[in-house]
């Protein structure tokens, strides 16, 4: 299980990230400590992860992150060498946990955004999509929008959604 997540500050532009990171519980408040405790935007793999240690931030096994219905999702993806995205349609009558975005806006007329998400089934080794990718898959700014993004993250990398649209607003 890899994930990736961001979290992006409207009033400041301050932002972080992390990419390819494995056990960590809660992504976007280790991609929050990146912002607050680094002078970094994004930290990937096990550099991010050590950082997470050293930020004494939550970790947990595998066990903890195993979906049946994603394990079923590996497998189906591996036997027909495809690419799975996390919303693609599930099993009739199941949620979906796939990408979580989110955009908050203050009493203040403070805006922030974050992503995060587990990416692709069956992806190829050091993908990383657009979630963790400042203004491809999230982007806050007070002056225009926050936005989070989800689906084939490699389509918002080449357009550079979420910058497009702030940029648009303004």
């Amino acid at each position: 299980n890899e994930m990736d997540a961001c979290i992006m500050e409207g009033k400041t532009l301050k932002a972080g990230a992390i990419a390819g990171v494995q056990h960590i519980k809660n992504p976007v408040s280790l991609a929050r400590k990146v912002m607050e405790d680094s002078e970094h935007v994004l930290l990937m793999g096990e550099g991010a992860v050590q950082f997470a240690k050293e930020m004494k931030m939550a970790m947990e096994p595998d066990s903890y992150f195993f979906v049946e219905q994603r394990f079923n999702q590996l497998k189906q993806a591996k036997d027909s060498n495809t690419i799975i995205l996390d919303h693609t349609a599930p099993v009739p009558d199941e949620k979906k946990f796939g990408t979580v975005g989110a955009v908050a806006l203050d009493v203040h007329g403070n805006i922030a955004a974050a992503t995060s998400t587990g990416g692709m089934t069956n992806k190829r080794w050091g993908r990383v999509g657009d979630s963790p990718v400042i203004g491809a898959g999230t982007y806050a700014n007070n002056a225009t929008c926050g936005i989070s993004c989800t689906g084939h993250g490699e389509f918002f990398l080449r357009a550079v959604v979420a910058y497009d649209i702030s940029c648009l607003m303004e």
